[in-house]
């Protein structure tokens, strides 16, 4: 199951009249307990429109890319930590103490406390208020908050570190290279991660398809720019490795795998926006069916993948 890292990917959904959810279904859905039937109830009856006051131009942000207010506790609750191993991976490409830093997409800021814990000077961006509101519950108070989508930032202050956690395939490609390039400071870092999260156990993984496939027939993420997933260096490594901004591409994986209930893996599956774009109904009877399919306890696998890069500082 992805975490979604493209945003270009346009669910396939099949489409049915809509039901109201039988008994069963209702009776699965409520041993899930009070925070899973919260979000799956308030979640799924809330409409998918841009925030309220927010740049109607947005370029790149599509309406999934802001789905996620509506279950911002969801998503704090249920995606999965960064490990230090990030941090400390991202320190030593630098090769020296960075000291400021703009995350583009904070969401709920699980990676913008990663780095504010550890002496970094964040400025956390994200389009979406509702997950900043989220995000300032979380992190230190040194961290200032910017809502804006990344094409909207305006150059100005330059950072000794520009990164994003699965969140640079909400950008608009056009520009985004000569675009973090100005934000960043000459020899500064990028930083990307992200990865899919799937079932460990293969057979897990294929009676939750099964059960998904009446109403969603895929949620497969394709790489953004077409890279295919055999490929050693993987997307936006291929696109860095093009710029004429950047330098030093690296691309390394930090193996993780973590375990949870029945319960928190549906939970899970409620933040990604391949299902919060299903009609109400159908989203929850979809999560029930794949709650009847899974034993007590998974495990997923959620490498996260790493790229690097350098700003030139002739460019």
């Amino acid at each position: 199951m992805p975490c979604d890292h493209d945003g270009s990917f346009e669910p396939t959904i099949i489409k049915k009249r809509q039901k109201r959810l039988s008994v069963d279904d209702e009776t699965v859905i409520s041993r899930l307990g009070p925070p899973a039937v919260h979000f799956l109830t308030s979640a799924a009856q809330a409409p998918f429109e841009a925030p309220q006051g927010a740049h109607v131009r947005m370029l790149g942000m599509s309406g999934r890319a802001l789905s996620f207010g509506v279950v911002a506790e969801a998503y704090e609750r249920f995606r999965p930590e960064y490990p230090v191993e990030l941090f400390d991976m991202v320190m030593a490409y630098a090769g020296h103490p960075v000291r400021t830093a703009l995350e583009i997409g904070a969401g709920t800021g699980k990676a913008t406390r990663l780095f504010a814990r550890r002496g970094v000077m964040v400025t956390a961006t994200d389009p979406d208020g509702a997950m900043l509101a989220e995000l300032r519950k979380h992190v230190p108070r040194g961290v200032r908050t910017v809502r804006a989508a990344f094409e909207d930032l305006r150059p100005g202050e330059r950072y000794g570190l520009v990164y994003a956690a699965a969140a640079l395939h909400w950008t608009n490609p056009r520009g985004r290279w000569s675009h973090v390039a100005a934000l960043l400071e000459p020899g500064g870092v990028f930083a990307s991660c992200g990865g899919p999260c799937q079932l460990a156990d293969p057979a897990v993984e294929e009676a939750v398809r099964a059960a998904r496939a009446p109403f969603l027939k895929s949620d497969e993420i394709p790489s953004p720019d077409g890279t295919p997933p055999d490929q050693e260096m993987q997307w936006p490594g291929t696109e860095l490795r093009q710029s004429e901004w950047f330098t030093d591409v690296q691309q390394s994986v930090i193996e993780r795998r973590v375990p949870m209930s029945a319960r928190d893996y549906v939970g899970h599956l409620s933040t990604v926006s391949a299902y919060l774009v299903l009609p109400t109904a159908e989203r929850a009877q979809v999560f029930s069916q794949i709650m009847q399919v899974l034993p007590d306890r998974v495990e997923m696998t959620a490498d996260i993948t790493v790229h690097l890069a350098r700003r030139r500082h002739d460019a």
